[in-house]
C-alpha cells in the first residue's frame, strides 16, 4: 500500500513540476515510515500548490492525510500512513538535508514512478 501511495504522490508532485524529487525508503531504519518523499519548490505559492495537488489528487481515491503541518512556510510536511512527504523551498532543503540524515536508507530511482 505504502509503495503505490508513493508512487501517486510522486506523479503529482512530477505534474506540478516540482523539482529534485526523492525518495527515500526507510522502512529498513525507522519506525516513523516506509518512504520519505522529499522534493523542492520554486516559491512559498508553489509549495501551497503541490501540498494541494497532493491532497486533492489523493481525495478522489478517499485518502486523506493524516497529518499536514507548515502550510505557511517554506516546508510543509504531510503524512499519508507510511509515506511522509516534505515539500521545501531550496534553501530549506538545503539547510535541513534530509537526504543527509537518512543516508542510510536505501534511495528509490523515481523514474519508474513517472509516465
Amino acid at each position: 500500500m505504502s509503495l503505490e501511495l508513493t508512487k501517486k504522490i510522486v506523479k503529482a508532485l512530477d505534474d506540478k513540476l516540482a523539482r529534485d524529487i526523492e525518495v527515500i525508503k526507510t522502512e529498513e531504519v525507522t519506525i516513523v515510515a516506509d518512504y520519505f518523499v522529499i522534493a523542492t519548490a520554486n516559491s512559498n505559492t508553489h509549495v501551497r500548490a503541490l501540498a494541494d495537488e497532493i491532497e486533492y489528487q489523493l481525495e478522489q481515491e478517499d485518502i486523506r492525510p493524516d497529518h499536514v503541518e507548515g502550510r505557511a512556510t517554506g516546508w510543509v510536511l504531510m503524512q499519508y500512513g507510511g509515506v511522509v512527504v516534505h515539500i521545501f523551498l531550496e534553501d530549506s532543503r538545503q539547510y535541513y538535508n534530509l537526504e543527509r540524515l537518512w543516508d542510510d536508507a536505501a534511495k528509490l530511482d523515481i523514474s519508474q514512478f513517472i509516465d
